[in-house]
């Protein structure tokens, strides 16, 4: 099993596909890594030789931010959002949408206003009210 990033790749698919279990490459960024290290975009995992999985790896490592890195950033400029108290900071707080999504009928899970069907919360005729 080839690892990349610190991620276990896939053996039976194809290393364009593969290469999308990295969380920061996608299918377009893993198309363009592929034609950089002139490696068939249809070959499979497990048919790449070591001198390949290796230059694949020294690609993802030194050219683009991936994994921890990458979620580090994210989570830096979530923090940074509600330091300055700006309009997405405070909808971040407040675990709320932030970018502009309706909330009256949709978004009940984020609110934790899960409403339930008409029927659960009645007495049963028998209880006294």
């Amino acid at each position: 099993m080839a690892r990349i990033a610190g991620v276990n790749i896939p053996d039976n698919k194809r290393i364009e596909i593969a290469l999308t279990y990295v969380y920061g490459i996608g299918l377009v960024l893993s198309q363009r890594i592929l034609s950089k290290a002139k490696i068939n975009p249809n070959i499979r995992t497990n048919k790449l030789t070591s001198q390949e999985i290796n230059h694949l790896r020294e690609i993802v490592e030194k050219e683009y931010r991936v994994e921890g890195e990458l979620r580090q950033e994210k989570m830096m400029n979530i923090k940074r959002l509600k330091d300055i108290s700006c309009y997405r900071g405070i909808r971040h707080i407040k675990g709320l949408p932030v970018r502009g999504q309706r909330t009256k009928t949709n978004t009940r899970t984020i609110r934790g206003n899960v409403r339930r069907t008409m029927g659960s919360g009645r007495k049963k005729a028998t209880d006294k009210t």
